[in-house]
């Protein structure tokens, strides 16, 4: 008899949806390139393209940080609540 934990297959549930889209937003973001190749509006004198894609680097971080704490909290929850 073998002593190897059971490997229980991957398990798509809404949370993990929720972090998946949380991490593939920024890419879409910016390699939907049409939605922002342009010079207006200006922002303190910034281009669109450059603000908006300094703004990203904000959302990014956000968005990465909430996938995080909600892959913390899934993996405690599949583990039965412990730590």
């Amino acid at each position: 008899m073998s002593d190897a934990p059971e490997v229980r297959p991957p398990v798509v549930t809404p949370v993990r949806v929720v972090i998946a889209l949380c991490l593939v937003a920024p890419f879409v973001a910016m390699l939907w390139v049409g939605s922002y190749a342009r010079t207006d509006p200006a922002f303190i004198g910034i281009p669109f393209f450059y603000w908006y894609q300094m703004l990203w680097v904000l959302i990014s971080t956000a968005l990465t940080m909430t996938a995080y704490q909600l892959w913390q909290r899934d993996q405690r929850a599949r583990r039965g609540g412990t730590k």
